[in-house]
């Protein structure tokens, strides 16, 4: 099966624009008529239908794609194009590289181009950055067409479907699995352009991607009432808060599936259409994937989902390593395993909970290792909480102490928010300190950005 499943299925819909498979794949059969050779081609990835005929264009022609976030400062976007080495830009915008025009009607068929070898890069992502430049993630033809075929599994996801997100277009979870993965069942595609409760309620979709912001919006709206029709809503990119899982069930009737994965590896981990679906935890592993936790010292962690380690992946879903960056490459793989860098617990019945990243989310206070997320999740059980990120700070005695950050929206003080935590965690994991504000930073796909946190 060709990774882009031919240019027979459903229309796919971006942003009120709606386009045949046979129209798409022709007019980027022309697009990759003329890319052909190229290092890497970058594409401006806003919501639109020229993007999607610009990264389909470009996978036909076996070249690269380099997805730019159209929000992204000078440095960001000159960084990227710079490291990337893209020597087209597929579409419009102001990059300084030569433009390969998307628009215009198509005049091929791709149902007979060759199929470029599977251990080829497809894509070449860009990490986040949080610890330096944004680091290029070379993802395989292979990795994605594996991927995409588990997850269709784990979801039952087939061309009867109607995909419905309004997900950026310059992330996995945006482009790689809504967009490819629509294009590889053969089912439709609503991409709303922006991920508005009105929008997604309008879709009648039957499968529904979205970040943990987009479904407290469709439930505080009402909107979720809208989605009883549907068969299946996934949630990602970041741990879905207990009470809006829980209000997301009583509005629209479904138990939404969590999943894990991260640019490196894709996805890796999933509650199932036919499985149970657990509040707070992602699931088991794909098919294919193995995983399992080590100590700070390398050593096993216990599967008894409680101890936290952090979490090894190895599948045929790992990139191909980081462009560039030889040495970030070996760190990060190690004897066929990925290190992701989040620390997570594994139930006695393989069960993955995702306590947060070892960077930002493994407190060390007073001896105890205590995980942010075990305490966000007990912040958010608070009826006036709406939001909680937390972090370790500073402390002379206990090395880091615990500071939650946390949007109310009713009144509430520092102390009663302190017991609140105390009476239904272990009295070590209580926050010391609380600080309430009016927002928390994210990133487009709704992540909170911790590292922004202690200026608040």
């Amino acid at each position: 099966m060709a990774l882009l499943g031919g240019d027979e299925g459903r229309p796919l819909r971006v942003a009120g624009e709606e386009v045949t498979r046979e129209e798409l794949f022709a007019r980027a059969s022309v697009v990759a008529g003329r890319v052909g050779g190229a290092r890497a081609a970058a594409v401006n990835a806003a919501a639109t239908l020229d993007t999607v005929v610009a990264v389909v264009g470009g996978l036909l022609a076996g070249v690269p794609v380099v997805p730019v976030p159209p929000d992204s400062g000078p440095a960001e976007r000159d960084h990227i194009l710079t490291d990337s080495g893209a020597e087209l830009l597929l579409g419009d915008g102001d990059f300084g590289l030569p433009s390969v025009p998307v628009t215009g009607p198509g005049t091929a068929s791709a149902s007979g181009s060759p199929e470029p070898p599977g251990g080829e890069t497809a894509m070449i992502l860009y990490t986040s950055g949080t610890t330096g430049p944004p680091k290029g993630v070379m993802v395989s033809r292979d990795a994605i067409a594996a991927d995409l075929d588990a997850l269709a599994e784990a979801w039952d996801w087939t061309a009867d479907d109607t995909l419905v997100h309004g997900l950026p277009l310059f992330h996995v979870h945006g482009l790689v699995l809504g967009v490819l993965g629509a294009l590889r069942t053969g089912s439709a595609l609503v991409h709303t352009g922006r991920p508005t409760p009105e929008a997604y309620a309008a879709a009648r979709g039957t499968l529904y991607f979205g970040v943990p912001t987009v479904w407290s919006r469709v439930v505080e709206s009402g909107a979720a009432k809208e989605l009883r029709g549907a068969r299946l809503l996934v949630s990602g990119s970041a741990g879905l808060p207990a009470p809006v899982f829980e209000a997301l069930e009583a509005m629209s009737g479904h138990r939404a599936v969590e999943r894990y994965g991260m640019t490196e590896t894709l996805i890796t981990v999933s509650a199932r259409h036919d499985g149970e679906r657990r509040p707070g935890q992602v699931g088991l592993p794909l098919r294919g994937v193995d995983t399992r936790l080590v100590a700070e010292d390398g050593g096993p962690v216990a599967h008894d989902g409680e101890s936290p380690g952090e979490l090894l992946v190895r599948a045929p879903t790992v990139f191909n390593g980081y462009l560039n960056r030889p040495e970030a490459t070996a760190e990060a793989l190690r004897d066929g395993w990925f290190r992701t860098g989040d620390i997570a617990t594994i139930a006695p019945d393989g069960w993955h909970r995702i306590v947060g990243r070892a960077s930002t989310d493994l407190i060390k206070s007073g001896g105890y290792r205590i995980g942010a997320g075990e305490i966000e999740a007990a912040l958010l059980a608070h009826p006036a909480v709406r939001e909680a990120a937390v972090i370790g700070t500073p402390h002379p005695d206990l090395g880091e102490q615990v500071t939650a950050f946390v949007v109310v929206s009713d009144a509430v003080g520092e102390r009663e928010l302190i017991d609140f935590v105390a009476g239904g965690l272990s009295v070590h994991k209580r926050p010391r300190a609380v600080r309430l504000v009016g927002s928390l930073p994210r990133n487009a796909l709704g992540k909170v950005q911790k590292k922004l946190l202690p200026g608040l």
